[in-house]
């Protein structure tokens, strides 16, 4: 498991993006619950996070960010990443981010690929 706690800020809200390996949903889900054990990232807002399993079928999960697990998904189609899950973390500052929540979505991904 790899974190980048600090990978970006807007409006007061603060993200992290975590990744790693797994092969089964069963796996992505023990990952961000082993994520979680860590206390900051329990009281987290949302920890949104997609994968593509090896077999291809993808899985994801929004957390009540409606709509980011695609887009985390949609980048790792892109990129043709099988087997990695990539998980969004944002703790809410106090303003709403409105549609540009999308965008700091895929800068929080993007930070992970370059990562």
């Amino acid at each position: 498991m790899k974190v980048i706690e600090n990978a970006l800020s807007d409006r007061g809200s603060k993200y992290a993006v975590s990744g790693g390996a797994v092969a089964s949903e069963a796996e992505a889900k023990a990952f961000v619950k082993a994520l979680c054990r860590k206390k900051k990232f329990a009281k987290a807002t949302h920890n949104t996070w997609a994968v593509i399993l090896p077999d291809g079928t993808p899985v994801k999960n929004d957390d009540g960010e409606s709509g980011a697990g695609m887009v985390i998904l949609r980048m790792l189609e892109r990129e043709g990443r099988l087997g990695e899950i990539v998980v969004v973390t944002r703790w809410f500052g106090g303003t709403k981010p409105g549609g540009d929540r999308f965008r700091r979505v895929q800068d929080a991904v993007r930070v992970w690929f370059e990562g």
